[in-house]
């Protein structure tokens, strides 16, 4: 019998953590839940969680930090933050530190469950074909080991942003739309009907890492009206 996945909780809303956990554990989930944190930290860095749902406005330590101090150890946990309504500086700052998509509060539980078991399932999908990816400025990206080099500096990606790199490379001949790399990456149905801005933060986190100047990039490209292409060189 496949052994259920396990999630932590992290929210000081105590009906908010209380229902979550419910709701979770009726979808047949494992589940801990944790209302400060400095006891969510300690939680996370635990590596005993195949996901992390994280506010960001908590008691003794924001959510962004424990993003940041779990994302420094382990680049394979997913996370979910949940965000003020709206607000963009939350939504790009969490982005940024390695968390893989967010949820704006107040949320539907049905969504948010639907984006849990689609973030899960595209975490635990494994990467079939392990690669070396080289593009132009001396970029090699080995996508087994979640790591890289550009010269002698080296790279360190999350496991989205490789499958991001990954998906554009197996379809470097045409641009990708966000729509597809929210479908074929994240995993999210095409008729979930959401609004959200992770594809574009992920790919500008990804420019700062592969490109001279991100501000021109050359290897993964804006075709406008159209979407994103890895350029892979001839």
């Amino acid at each position: 019998m496949k052994k259920p996945f396990r999630i932590l909780v992290v929210e000081d809303e105590e009906a908010i953590r209380t229902g979550l956990i419910d709701v979770f554990v009726y979808h047949g989930y494992e589940v801990q839940g944790c209302e400060n944190g400095s006891d969510g930290l300690a939680q996370g860095l635990t590596g005993q969680y195949d996901l992390v749902l994280l506010d960001v406005m908590l008691p003794g330590m924001n959510g962004f930090d424990i993003c940041n101090a779990i994302r420094q150890q382990d680049r394979n946990v997913a996370i979910i933050m949940l965000t003020a309504k709206n607000s963009d500086e939350e939504i790009i700052q969490g982005l940024k530190l390695g968390a893989d998509d967010y949820v704006s509060k107040p949320f539907s539980v049905a969504q948010l469950v639907s984006r849990v078991e689609a973030v899960l399932r595209r975490s635990q999908a494994g990467f079939q074909r392990a690669t070396i990816i080289e593009l132009e400025g001396g970029i090699r990206i080995d996508t087994a080991n979640l790591s890289g080099e550009s010269g002698k500096n080296k790279l360190v990606f999350t496991r989205r942003e490789i499958e991001i790199i990954k998906y554009l490379a197996e379809h470097s001949a045409r641009p990708v739309p966000r729509e597809e790399l929210l479908t074929s990456v994240w995993g999210y149905a095409r008729n979930l009907d959401i609004e959200t801005r992770t594809v574009d933060i992920h790919i500008a986190k990804l420019r700062r890492k592969i490109e001279a100047d991100a501000k021109v990039p050359v290897n993964l490209v804006t075709v406008r009206g159209a979407g994103y292409r890895l350029m892979l060189p001839d």
